[in-house]
């Protein structure tokens, strides 16, 4: 596991690196996966947009490469918080033992209705054009047992097609999938947002099939919490999700979305330009109070046991507590966008 400590802005580097004392704030050890699917890095890059963090909590990032490396995390209790997606979430509890992990906010939905899908993409010369063009085809994925590779094998499934069997998978991280596509070491990539925005990758390839196809709409990534913290910890996680929620609301807001995206580019080194499409509807969707559709999660649930992930039936609403979200949204008066 390859982890990237983050410092949330310099005023919380100044603080004690010595044992905790009875006055300071609980250390919030956050895991994240991408940035700006992912807000909690972005609300954190500059002061002013968290005004709770460093005084009723101490947030401490931690990047990982997938959210299924995450759980090894949270199980290890290396992590109090994470951004987790629909999949993770059900591995974690049936095979990692997290039983009182709990849903206490939506990170971002796939496939909402006039919002942004993924995009499982081929070359425009590779003479595929149907789903079932691609048996006997090498198909990248980012991380078996993902969420997006979860979608692939959900719309192949809807054609009759299996790994191994019909296909073969291989994984392959994000950034480098274009070149993997482009240079024909593969057949078929998941790309993923921002990278299906990358304009060389569509001079040369085409979208094949969405993840909306084979999911439906998809409760992607939520935020999850051990439940320990929870008990110990309520009234910081309520000021961390008036943060988040306070910097949704801004980001989203005309007046302030060119700033939000500034601190997007400016943290993943790519130019403003590129991110004409964020916090628009050609985005995900992020619902404005943070509510996860547990509805929703329960269907792409049912899908992963379908695909033979998980044995067990999950009621995601015995591991869900969105009162959290609730009461920092009262706090605010949130809107919506």
């Amino acid at each position: 596991m390859r982890s990237l400590r983050i410092a949330a802005f310099a005023a919380l580097a100044t603080l004690s690196l010595g044992p905790a004392r009875a006055d300071e704030p609980p250390a919030l050890r956050i895991g994240w996966v991408v940035v700006p699917s992912d807000l909690a890095p972005v609300m954190l890059a500059k002061p002013g947009l968290a005004p709770h963090a460093g005084k009723s909590y101490k947030p401490e990032l931690t990047h990982f490469t997938g959210t299924s490396s995450i759980v090894t995390a949270l199980a290890a209790g290396e992590l109090d918080m994470a951004a987790i997606a629909y999949s993770t979430l059900a591995i974690a509890i049936e095979n990692a033992g997290l039983t009182d992990i709990r849903v206490i906010a939506d990170s971002f939905m796939d496939g909402v209705d006039g919002y942004h899908t993924n995009d499982f993409m081929v070359k425009n010369d590779s003479g595929i054009k149907t789903i079932e063009g691609l048996k006997g085809k090498v198909l990248a994925s980012n991380e078996a047992g993902s969420a997006i590779d979860m979608a692939m094998r959900a719309a192949l499934a809807k054609h009759n097609l299996r790994d191994k069997r019909d296909v073969t998978f291989v994984e392959v991280p994000f950034p480098q999938m274009k070149a993997e596509l482009k240079e024909g070491k593969v057949d078929l990539i998941a790309a993923a947002s921002p990278f299906d925005y990358d304009p060389e990758l569509h001079s040369f390839a085409r979208t094949l099939f969405t993840q909306k196809d084979g999911m439906g709409e998809t409760e992607m990534i939520m935020r999850v919490v051990r439940g320990a913290y929870i008990k110990e910890h309520r009234a910081a996680l309520v000021d961390f999700m008036a943060d988040y929620l306070s910097t949704l609301h801004h980001v989203y807001d005309p007046q302030h979305r060119a700033e939000g995206v500034a601190i997007v580019a400016d943290m993943t080194k790519r130019p403003t330009d590129f991110y004409k499409w964020l916090f628009t509807k050609d985005d995900y969707y992020r619902n404005p109070n943070a509510l996860p559709n547990l509805d929703v999660l329960q269907a792409n649930i049912k899908t992963q046991r379908e695909l033979g992930f998980i044995k067990s039936d999950i009621d995601v609403k015995k591991y869900a507590d969105l009162s959290i979200a609730k009461d920092a949204a009262k706090e605010l008066g949130a809107g919506t966008h």
